[in-house]
């Protein structure tokens, strides 16, 4: 059974490099986000793209090395994720925050 509900999409644009108390900044947002109880993070690995300097970053085959960009999607209440917003304030030192409305379609096992 689907339950519809309104929420917020929290996305978050940062660089494959960047870190956070020694481990990487996505992975420390999300598990962040886990411990908060947000609703749901997914990270996701970009293989091309540019940010507010223009530097081009891409995956192709001779520059695998590079500073790939991710962007991480958390979506849940509007009042969940205003706050979890001032601690990304805290990790965040380079990238783009946006929000937008979502209209949230739960599928639930089991039930009717």
């Amino acid at each position: 059974m689907k339950t519809p509900a309104e929420g917020k999409l929290l996305r978050i644009f940062i660089g494959e490099t960047d870190k956070w108390q020694g481990r990487p900044l996505y992975e420390a947002i999300v598990l962040l986000a886990k411990k908060e109880g947000m609703a749901g993070a997914t990270a996701l690995k970009g293989f091309l793209g540019f940010g507010c300097k223009s530097h081009l970053h891409t995956a192709k085959l001779l520059r695998l090395s590079e500073d790939l960009p991710v962007i991480i999607e958390i979506v849940d209440s509007e009042e969940k994720i205003e706050k979890f917003l001032p601690l990304l304030d805290l990790m965040i030192k380079e990238g783009l925050v946006t929000l937008e409305k979502a209209n949230v379609l739960l599928y639930r096992a089991g039930q009717s």
